[in-house]
């Protein structure tokens, strides 16, 4: 009887609406938060924080650019590393699936760690000033989250290809394409749209974990933070 009497959409939205009436006279009246926010402090500068509005947008920006910079080489890698997969060369195959495993199985903190830290110390004095000249911070992060997200994402592909029919291919094959065109037409196309959805998540988890980038230094702001001594 209560199953039938919660699939009315009325009263579905009567018992949100009590559970949010709830929830408001809980925290609203029981809890009572006298603290003043202060907001002008998001459009006036100040001695202590700055302009702060200026430094969330600052904040914003940066991080849509380390997402969809990371998202790009992410999506690149993925796909030529999910074909890799698939190969029946065993060399290639090998190296794919070193490289998946590897990064998949090493926390991303570590990754960028080394790409900022570690690898610039493999070049000469001359060629790491240049780098850190050209905010090698930056692109250490966005660079390192890619190659840690393209892991994930040729997992992802690889099942997407492994879901189309075979009778599909020996048709496109039978029908005179080449292996390219086939790939280009057929296979890519049709692996996109099944893996639209954990794609679609992956992607999201790229964008939070491009929080880490505060731990390389990453923001043009924080310029007094960079090695003064690389």
């Amino acid at each position: 009887m209560l199953n039938r009497l919660f699939e009315k959409t009325w009263v579905q939205n009567a018992t949100l609406l009590a559970i949010l009436s709830l929830a408001v006279y809980y925290f609203g009246f029981i809890f009572q938060f006298n603290y003043e926010f202060d907001w002008g402090i998001l459009i006036n500068e100040t001695e202590e924080y700055g302009h702060m509005g200026k430094l969330m947008l600052n904040g914003l920006s940066l991080t849509i650019s380390i997402s969809l910079y990371s998202a790009a080489i992410a999506i690149g890698l993925g796909t030529l590393f999910g074909l890799a997969r698939l190969s029946k060369f065993k060399p290639v195959y090998g190296f794919a699936t070193a490289y998946v495993e590897f990064f998949r199985n090493t926390p991303l903190l570590v990754q960028l760690f080394f790409w900022n830290f570690a690898l610039p110390n493999a070049f000469p004095e001359e060629i790491r000033f240049k780098l850190f000249a050209l905010n090698f911070e930056f692109w250490a992060a966005t660079i390192g989250l890619g190659i840690f997200t393209s892991a994930f994402m040729a997992e992802i592909i690889r099942a997407g290809m492994q879901s189309i029919p075979k009778g599909l291919l020996e048709a496109a094959y039978s029908s005179g394409m080449s292996f390219g065109q086939t790939l280009r037409k057929i296979i890519l196309p049709l692996a996109f749209r099944e893996i639209i959805p954990p794609l679609g998540s992956e992607f999201l988890n790229n964008m939070k974990n491009s929080s880490l980038a505060m731990t390389l230094a990453s923001p043009k702001s924080a310029g007094p933070c960079r090695r003064s001594n690389p």
